[in-house]
């Protein structure tokens, strides 16, 4: 599942000024790797001369959910989550003035503290850039089928996201 879309090409090209709207390809990055991810890489990635704000998120893998310490964790991918993450990618750079976007999401087995998703949206103002960043992590979350195995310290584990 490591396919990766990323024109770099368009960062400094498609400039519209007069009502700052959004380039006609914003998705500079999108990939479900089982590789540690890079919260350089996304941010390079959303590089625009026009942009006045980029917006990143950074999830990691914390030590505890739902009131049970968690010792261990792993994501899985529906085959379909690519295409699922180009989708909600799409939506967002429809509806807001994005200037690139980007976002990786990390499958595999990962260690407390290693970093499970990194995305980043840059837009003319802050504004929009904050608003489209949230919206694209929050639709991430609720429509990628992207899962969790969670295992305990207790021994016992659990399913997120199913």
């Amino acid at each position: 599942m490591a396919q990766e879309h990323s024109s770099p090409a368009a960062r400094h090209g498609d400039r519209v000024h007069p009502g700052e709207s959004a380039v006609a390809d914003p998705i500079r990055l999108l990939a479900i790797r089982d590789t540690p991810l890079s919260v350089d890489e996304v941010f390079g990635a959303v590089g625009d001369d026009a942009a006045g704000g980029t917006a990143l998120f950074v999830g990691t893998v914390r030590d505890h959910d739902g009131g049970a310490d968690v010792a261990a964790l792993g994501y899985s991918a529906h085959p379909t989550a690519e295409a699922e993450l180009r989708r909600v990618a799409e939506k967002v750079a429809a509806d807001f003035p994005v200037r690139a976007l980007a976002a990786v999401h990390r499958i595999g087995d990962l260690a407390i503290g290693d970093l499970a998703v990194v995305v980043a949206v840059s837009c003319p103002h802050r504004a929009e850039a904050f608003a489209a960043c949230r919206r694209l992590i929050d639709d991430l979350k609720a429509e990628v089928p992207i899962w969790k195995h969670q295992t305990y310290a207790d021994g016992s584990d659990g399913w997120v996201g199913v």
